[in-house]
């Protein structure tokens, strides 16, 4: 994929699958083209009423922050593209309330966008700190907050999608019933059960309830960061997430974009599963430890390599900006 242009912006890093880009991605992604994405797959700051490192917006202007980036995620998405947006909650400042922050994000997405919502996922976290502290640990008001909103979108009614890709391993009782046999029946709920029920099909169809802790402490990517001493991203999401969206929502060879990319582990995912993939993001700190996660996979060439070494060569995924 690339744009035509009198200025080329050399990727910050780039593998033999994807590359990644330093800048506003408000301002990059105007510079991908139309329908040329097979999977748009992210996790933008939260609306959190107090500021983080990594930047985040004001629940206040929230909404309309990432709705006026809504245009573009559907323009450069392929028909039978999604769009999996991971957006936690947050809770109204002073108050043991909830913010509607991203109900209204996905309320905006789908009626003024034109989005469809092809379903909606929740990642259970059990390693969730007990936050916020006041409200859950210190008045003991509430418990502990340990699910995120994951919504799928899409620019059609039938997106590319396949569960066949992302089967679960049988229980041991539906091994057993799948060996011994099922006596067909009808259930109280007015279900009728047949005897194709005991099918092997090569493993379970998933819950949209996708649980993965998140208490990774001795990764490649966190040694790395403490070696070169630099910070290690504060938001980061299991590899198993993007991992599920990627298999069951596109295939080898399709294009995967994260325009919030952080520690990039929507690139290693893709990387990993032989997917091309983009990815922007603002901080240089956070872009030179993500290159990390990609040691081992593939050669890394670096912007420095490209100018000073002039090994610098296009690929379909290099963007040239205005």
């Amino acid at each position: 994929m690339k744009l035509e242009s009198n200025n080329r912006l050399e990727p910050f890093y780039k593998t033999s699958l994807g590359s990644a880009y330093q800048g506003d991605t408000f301002s990059l992604i105007k510079q991908v083209p139309d329908e040329s994405i097979d999977l748009v797959l992210t996790s933008p700051p939260y609306a959190l009423h107090f500021k983080k490192e990594y930047g985040n917006e004001n629940q206040d202007e929230y909404v309309e922050w990432f709705i006026s980036l809504g245009g573009d995620l559907k323009r450069v998405l392929k028909p039978t593209g999604s769009f999996v947006l991971n957006i936690g909650g947050s809770w109204e400042p002073g108050r043991p309330t909830r913010s509607l922050c991203h109900f209204e994000v996905l309320i905006k997405l789908v009626k003024d966008i034109g989005f469809y919502l092809a379903q909606e996922f929740y990642w259970y976290n059990p390693a969730k700190l007990p936050v916020p502290a006041e409200w859950v640990t210190v008045r003991k008001l509430r418990v502990k907050d340990s699910v995120e909103c994951l919504w799928w979108l899409s620019k059609t009614p039938e997106p590319k999608a396949s569960n066949e890709k992302v089967l679960r391993e049988y229980s041991e009782d539906m091994k057993r019933l799948i060996e011994r046999g099922y006596r067909t029946k009808r259930r109280p709920s007015g279900h009728n059960i047949t005897h194709k029920f005991q099918n092997d099909r090569g493993g379970s169809i998933p819950d949209n309830i996708l649980i993965f802790g998140n208490n990774d402490s001795t990764g490649y990517y966190l040694k790395r960061c403490k070696e070169s001493g630099l910070k290690v991203h504060p938001a980061r999401f299991p590899i198993q997430l993007p991992t599920f969206f990627i298999k069951f929502l596109t295939e080898p060879g399709d294009i995967v974009l994260d325009p919030f990319a952080g520690s990039n582990t929507t690139g290693e995912a893709a990387e990993r599963l032989g997917r091309k993939w983009l990815s922007f993001e603002r901080e240089e700190e956070y872009l030179i430890a993500s290159s990390f996660r990609f040691e081992g996979l593939s050669n890394i060439v670096t912007k420095e390599d490209s100018i000073e070494n002039n090994i610098y060569t296009p690929n379909q995924l290099d963007i040239n900006l205005k």
